[in-house]
């Protein structure tokens, strides 16, 4: 009974991780480019009573052993890659990403850092930037006297001035891919994902090659988080953790009459 109590801790423990994951997915449903995360979870070491395969006195080998687990661990809170629907807004400078990639962009501690948000702005200099005015990289400049701003599928920025009606090459926004997605860290905020060891180094591109995917001007990415999923799953872990309080409810009354007991 003393072991059920502190079994049944541990899914209550994991349950809270699995709702505090939920209650973050709900919270940036509205959040461009946002990727909604998953908790996964492992089982906890097992105490062995007997060992399979043990032989009885009488010479017999039994075909199975007794262990006890002692509940349920975090594995990883994993983050799901899945395309967003695009969302048209009209906005010139708005980019999404149909398809594999990150953009890349120049952060304030000289480090690069990877994104699908597209939210893009023109600072005082007239550089591609984010909204938290962190430009793109390689850098594109827009004249201030553009008066349109091509964005092609391939990532080829053009631009038409007054002065010249002949569309003038800007550059190219590059993409990155990397071996493995879930393994970027999210803990700088921002729509902003940074490179671990884990997630192996970028791999650069042009939009369109090699796996990468195509640029859509006007359009954001939304978040790929499903309201009515998210729900269900917070109803589940909600039963989950009651469950597991009634575990622990029901050795607390089996303790109590074992206490009671009399002679």
């Amino acid at each position: 009974m003393i072991r059920a109590l502190f079994t049944a801790a541990t899914g209550m423990i994991g349950q809270q991780t699995n709702i505090d994951t939920i209650a973050n997915n709900l919270a940036n449903v509205n959040t461009t480019s946002f990727k909604k995360s998953r908790v996964n979870f492992k089982d906890l070491f097992y105490e062995t009573v007997r060992p399979a395969g043990t032989q009885t006195g009488a010479g017999e080998i039994l075909p199975e052993g007794i262990q006890i687990g002692h509940g349920v661990r975090l594995g990883s809170v994993a983050k799901q890659f899945t395309q967003g629907n695009l969302n048209q807004t009209g906005n010139t400078l708005d980019i999404a990403i149909e398809g594999e990639g990150f953009f890349q962009v120049d952060l304030p501690d000289g480090t690069t850092g990877y994104t699908r948000d597209g939210s893009f702005r023109v600072n005082n200099n007239g550089t591609l930037v984010t909204v938290d005015g962190f430009p793109i990289t390689p850098g594109i400049t827009i004249p201030q006297d553009a008066v349109v701003v091509s964005i092609g599928q391939d990532g080829v920025v053009e631009a038409t001035t007054q002065a010249s009606p002949t569309p003038t090459n800007l550059g190219t926004i590059q993409l990155v891919r990397f071996i493995n997605n879930g393994g970027l860290d999210a803990r700088m905020g921002h729509n902003i994902l940074l490179e671990t060891e884990a997630s192996g180094p970028p791999i650069p591109g042009e939009p369109g090659l090699d796996g990468n995917g195509l640029l859509v001007q006007g359009f954001l990415e939304n978040s790929n988080v499903q309201v009515v999923e998210e729900i269900l799953n917070l109803i589940i872990a909600q039963r989950a953790y009651e469950a597991n309080s009634k575990v622990i409810q029901t050795s607390d009354e089996m303790l109590q009459t074992a206490n009671n007991v009399r002679r």
